[in-house]
């Protein structure tokens, strides 16, 4: 099973609020807080986790009854497993993409006063985003680190990829990568000698090979040089065959059955194209996995239904003395009582809208005026096309291989770099394929029957979609407020956001669309793409139009720097005017690159890790 039941978990309210002997108090159940709540309580510490949710997914059952409430959504969206919880209230896609700009409403929770609406997501459930990631997990490359010494664009980190390396190895054994590193050694990515992942790599997808045939080994320009391209694999956090050549021949167990029984939880990567949100088998990785570790050393209290209100500190010194908490009974009602926690330590690892959300309501310091500032997500641009032939489209996970070759260069001095997602699942995130293939069959074709079936097998197994992940450069302009005129059912102030995609990232898109012509181009895939201006994510630039989809890798609202006067956590993730706080996950991260964000800031939470330790002790 997946997780120990947690009747022994101290869940008393009252008893809670007494205990003042907590070594740390973490915030969020989301991989940041699970990685630090595991290694602390390793290390022989008390933790006391507060998660928002209701912890429904503790349990083999819970989890499963999210699948069915997902099975059974009208609406087959990242958040659609998950109940309305008006007191834990998270956005939703469906409901974003209805907003004009200026516009809020209660049920979408976060509040849009940029001219760009963004469908950015997260999960206030227990195991955070990791309830609904893709699981694809790169690591930054080493000159993503240092843009404004290299390209004179964003900002520069205070620490370097090689200072990270070890601690990236550290999270890929958490959550047990699939990767080869002949796939992964590319521009600059370095790894030890004989180093090997937990797990082999996946392979490429029938679709992956197809597009590899016809595009591998070609070339394109780009501001004067010259770029090979190819397809590569992605590294994945889902199982696939445990490496028996891992850690020095030891080889890797990961968590659950690793078998092809279906009912066995936990097991090898089956493929399924719905793994956005949950795998039907547990084979992909979140943080209740390692949440479960942390419960079983007996030094891990974990609260849920505790929505965190405020942050108090001693106005003296500024250390955090407490945390003020509304714990509610039921979901659908405000009825709730407040608490007061306390710690040595305290840890917010919510995630970069809600940790600069609760520090802004909290209305503490703020040295540097960045608190909530520099919010990034990648920005995404899709392209589809019908590929000549039967691609074997709807196989495999939803992104098994991608084009990085644009992922560095020079060119990144004047736009931004990209990767390239080939979708497994056809057109479903740009069209909302099949069923809008199956209406367009039956109401403009007047297909039934037999014709009806042969069509949308035809069309359906050719359909092919680029997903373009755009890097976004750190803009102040770009933020997370509060505002008390919106709140939500328990009182606490709603996150505010203003993002707008900057011009770097543009020229960035203007280029992706282009590149995408040639790589159809070169397939003879028919290019079925169409921005429309009424889209929610519309956005011109030079004369032309674009539909910007959000990437739900929110990071850099508190970002990590040298000294107090240009940042708001140091290396260790530390809160400069805060000694015994710590704002952990990629609200630190001063630049995204092009890589999904989770396994840089969980190996950021290694390092942090150790710091609190030694803070503690």
């Amino acid at each position: 099973m997946l997780f120990p039941i947690d009747s022994a978990r101290r869940t008393d309210i009252e008893a809670v609020s007494a205990d003042d002997r907590y070594d740390a108090v973490i915030v969020g159940t989301g991989i940041s807080g699970a990685i630090i709540a595991n290694e602390l309580s390793r290390a022989g510490k008390r933790v006391l986790v507060l998660e928002a949710g209701t912890g429904t997914d503790r349990t083999l059952s819970g989890y499963e009854k999210y699948l069915s409430n997902f099975y059974g959504a009208s609406s087959k969206d990242n958040q659609s497993p998950y109940p309305a919880n008006p007191n834990a209230a998270m956005p939703r896609s469906p409901l974003l993409r209805k907003l004009q700009p200026g516009e809020t409403d209660s049920s979408t929770y976060m509040v849009q006063s940029g001219p760009y609406v963004t469908d950015t997501t997260f999960t206030r459930v227990f195991g955070g985003t990791t309830m609904h990631w893709e699981a694809k997990t790169p690591r930054m490359l080493p000159e993503d680190f240092k843009m404004r010494s290299l390209f004179g664009q964003g900002l520069d980190w205070p620490l370097g990829y090689d200072e990270l390396e070890a601690d990236y190895r550290t999270a890929e054994r958490e959550i047990g990568v699939s990767a080869n590193v002949e796939d992964q050694a590319y521009l600059g990515l370095h790894f030890p000698k004989d180093y090997v992942f937990p797990m082999k790599g996946l392979p490429l997808s029938y679709l992956d090979k197809q597009v590899a045939r016809g595009i591998d080994d070609t070339r394109v320009e780009l501001c004067g040089e010259s770029y090979p391209i190819r397809i590569r694999p992605y590294p994945q956090g889902r199982n696939s065959i445990p490496n028996p050549s891992y850690d020095g021949g030891t080889g890797y167990v990961p968590v659950g059955a690793v078998n092809t029984h279906q009912v066995d939880e936990g097991e090898r990567c089956q493929g399924n194209t719905n793994c956005v949100p949950l795998c039907p088998v547990q084979a992909k990785y979140h943080s209740g996995k390692t949440l479960a570790k942390a419960l079983q050393t007996g030094r891990v209290d974990l609260l849920v239904q505790a929505v965190v209100s405020k942050v108090v500190t001693d106005p003296g010194n500024g250390n955090v003395t407490a945390l003020e908490v509304k714990v509610y009974r039921e979901p659908q009602s405000a009825e709730h009582k407040t608490i007061t926690v306390k710690g040595t330590i305290f840890v917010i690892a919510a995630n970069a809208i809600e940790t600069p959300r609760l520090m802004l309501a909290s209305g503490l310091r703020d040295s540097a005026g960045l608190m909530g500032r520099n919010l990034m997500d990648h920005a995404y641009l899709l392209n589809w096309g019908l590929m000549p032939e039967v691609c074997g489209t709807m196989r495999g996970t939803s992104c098994t291989g991608g084009i990085i070759d644009l992922r560095a260069g020079g060119f990144r001095r004047h736009q931004a770099a990209f990767s390239v997602d080939i979708h497994n699942d056809g057109w479903g995130w740009a069209t909302g394929a099949p069923f809008s293939d199956l209406t367009e069959l039956v109401d403009q074709q007047n297909r039934f029957g037999a014709e009806l079936r042969r069509g949308l097998i035809d069309r359906i197994s050719r359909q092919l979609l680029l997903a373009f992940m755009i890097e976004v450069p750190p803009t102040e302009s770009n933020r997370v407020t509060v505002d008390p005129q919106y709140t939500d059912q328990l009182g606490n102030m709603r996150p505010v956001v203003s993002f707008t995609v900057p011009e770097y990232s543009m020229r960035g898109a203007a280029y992706a669309r282009e590149f995408s012509k040639t790589v159809f181009a070169r397939l003879g895939v028919a290019d079925h793409t169409r921005y429309d201006p009424g889209d929610y994510g519309y956005v011109t630039y030079e004369g032309q139009g674009y539909a910007i989809r959000g990437g739900n890798h929110i990071a850099g609202t508190h970002i990590m720097g040298t000294d107090k006067s240009n940042s708001v956590v140091d290396t260790d993730q530390r809160s400069w005017d805060h000694a015994n706080l710590y704002l952990v996950g990629a609200g630190s991260m001063p630049t995204i690159g092009t890589a999904n964000v989770t396994l840089t800031l969980a190996a950021l939470c290694y390092r942090s890790a150790r710091a609190m330790l030694k803070q503690l002790h």
